[in-house]
C-alpha cells in the first residue's frame, strides 16, 4: 500500500472520530503516538493531518503540534452560507433529474428525518437527553441531502459542499426548550417542502427552499449552542 493510500486510510479514520465526537475539540494529535496507533511511518501521518487541517478539522500550532479545532461562530456561520448556496445549487440541477426510485428514497429520507425530529420534542418534553438520538437526527439530515446530491452528479459542488458540511460535524450537542422544538420542527417542514418542490418539478422553488432550509440549520446550531454555552455558565457559577 502506497503512503497516499495510507494517508487516505488515515484521514478517514481521524475525520470519523472527531466528527463523531470520539476525539473532542481541543484535543492534541501527536504524530509519533498515531505512527504506532496506523502502524505506519510519520510520512503518511503528517500528509492525512494535512488533509484534516484543509478541511478545517485540526490546526498546526508552533511548539504544541496539532489540535483539534473549536470553531469560532463567525467561522459556522459562514460555513453555513457557503453550503446554503452549494447545496441549494445541487438541489436545483438535481430536480428535473430525479428518477421515480430517487423520489422514493427522498420520501424515505424524509420520514426518517422526521421520526427523529419527533422524537427530539418528545424527549426534550420528558426532560430527557440522549446524544445517541441527535446525532441519529443528524444523520438522518444528512441522508435526505445526500439523496440530492446523487441525483444531481455534480462531483466538485457535492465535495466543495460537503467539506464545508464536515466543518461543523463536531461531537453533536443537544439542548431542551420550547424555542429550540419550533425550530427542529421548522427544519422538519422545510424538508417536506423541499420534497414536495422536487416532486412537483420545480427547480427554482427547490433552490430557493433548499438555500433557506441550510440557513435556517445554521441558526438552529447557533441556538442550540448558545444554550449549552448558558447551561455551562451557570453551573459554573453554581460550583464556584
Amino acid at each position: 500500500m502506497s503512503d497516499g493510500t495510507k494517508a487516505d486510510d488515515i484521514a478517514l479514520a481521524l475525520e470519523e472520530a472527531i466528527v463523531s465526537g470520539e476525539i473532542p475539540p481541543g484535543s492534541v494529535l501527536r504524530q509519533e503516538h498515531l505512527s504506532e496507533q496506523f502502524r505506519v511511518s510519520r510520512t503518511p501521518v503528517r500528509e492525512a493531518l494535512r488533509r484534516l487541517a484543509a478541511l478545517g478539522l485540526v490546526s498546526f500550532e508552533p511548539n504544541r503540534g496539532v489540535r483539534v479545532r473549536m470553531l469560532s461562530q463567525d467561522e459556522l456561520r459562514e460555513a453555513f452560507l457557503v453550503r446554503a448556496e452549494l447545496e441549494s445549487l445541487a438541489t436545483q440541477i438535481a430536480t428535473p433529474k430525479m428518477s421515480a426510485a430517487d423520489l422514493v428514497a427522498l420520501e424515505d429520507a424524509e420520514r426518517r428525518f422526521s421520526r427523529a425530529t419527533r422524537e427530539l420534542v418528545e424527549m426534550s418534553h420528558a426532560g430527557r437527553q440522549d446524544i445517541s438520538l441527535a446525532r441519529r437526527w443528524l444523520l438522518a439530515n444528512h441522508a435526505f441531502h445526500d439523496v440530492i446530491y446523487a441525483a444531481a452528479e455534480v462531483p466538485l459542488i457535492e465535495r466543495m459542499a460537503k467539506a464545508a458540511r464536515r466543518t461543523f460535524l463536531m461531537k453533536p450537542v443537544w439542548a431542551m426548550g420550547a424555542d429550540l422544538d419550533e425550530l427542529y420542527l421548522k427544519n422538519d417542514r422545510q424538508h417536506r417542502a423541499i420534497r414536495e418542490a422536487i416532486t412537483a418539478r420545480s427547480p427554482d422553488g427547490a433552490r430557493v427552499l433548499a438555500r433557506e432550509h441550510v440557513l435556517s440549520s445554521g441558526r438552529l446550531l447557533e441556538a442550540i449552542l448558545g444554550k449549552v454555552s448558558a447551561q455551562a455558565r451557570e453551573t459554573s457559577t453554581v460550583l464556584s
